[in-house]
């Protein structure tokens, strides 16, 4: 039988209490500004599927891409305090930031260069990605400048990029010289394709993940949340040390 502190503490006669995932640092659900939510319905119901998959901080990372989604702290911030209303008005109790996901483009590499402000979160985390086909010319340089900024650069998704699949001492590389890595939880189903889930199964043997995403767009990418998070790299991902568990 289950002692009386084992109870309150939520662990069982069978080991320790499993970790939970609470807080999601990647997600596009402020309406209107990226490819993610398109209203703030869509929004109030991605945040509430979210919450109904037990997180209960999220941080919103819009694109910032020159091409497609010349986004500013100006207009994320102001979408932020139109979706904090709205969940106030709900009656939802979570926590809702917000921060950016950089394009490593040269409208980024300039910002940089001039020390143009941009947004973070947790411990000055600065998420940004590159393309999914080509390693970029500038990435080192660009890790150069945000590290010698004071900010930790945090790659968003490196199991989808097909320069790291088809050679993982690049993606070795930059782990040691201080990069953060994030995976999509996704990729452990295979949602994005197979080569994305062995790379992400790797990074996890390997212990070099720093961070766990949902990069929630839409519903479908909730639907797919339930099937991975079934999957046994899900629970191995969760006994990882995930900085996640420190936002």
């Amino acid at each position: 039988m289950m002692s009386f502190f084992n109870k309150l503490t939520g662990r069982s006669d069978k080991g320790p209490p499993k970790r939970v995932l609470t807080s999601d640092m990647h997600a596009h659900f402020l309406p209107g500004i990226d490819d993610g939510a398109s209203s703030m319905e869509e929004s109030l119901f991605l945040i509430k599927k979210l919450m109904d998959c037990g997180y209960t901080k999220l941080v919103a990372t819009p694109h910032v891409m020159n091409d497609f989604f010349k986004n500013t702290p100006e207009i994320i911030y102001s979408k932020l305090f139109e979706v904090k209303e709205a969940v106030v008005a709900e009656g939802w109790d979570i926590e809702i930031e917000a921060a950016a996901e950089y394009y490593l483009d040269e409208w980024f590499m300039g910002m940089l260069q001039n020390n143009n402000p941009l947004l973070t979160f947790g411990d000055r985390y600065l998420l940004f990605e590159t393309s999914f086909i080509n390693q970029p010319a500038q990435l080192h340089e660009a890790i150069f400048l945000m590290q010698s900024l004071s900010y930790k650069p945090v790659l968003a998704h490196p199991e989808r990029y097909v320069y790291f699949q088809d050679n993982f001492e690049k993606c070795a590389e930059l782990y040691r010289n201080g990069v953060l890595l994030q995976i999509n939880i996704n990729s452990l189903s295979g949602y994005y394709s197979t080569p994305a889930q062995l790379l992400a199964e790797k990074l996890i043997d390997k212990k070099m993940v720093h961070f766990a995403g949902t990069d929630c767009h839409a519903l479908k990418h909730v639907k797919a949340l339930e099937l991975s998070r079934t999957k046994k790299y899900y629970t191995k991902l969760l006994d990882s040390e995930l900085l996640n568990y420190a936002l």
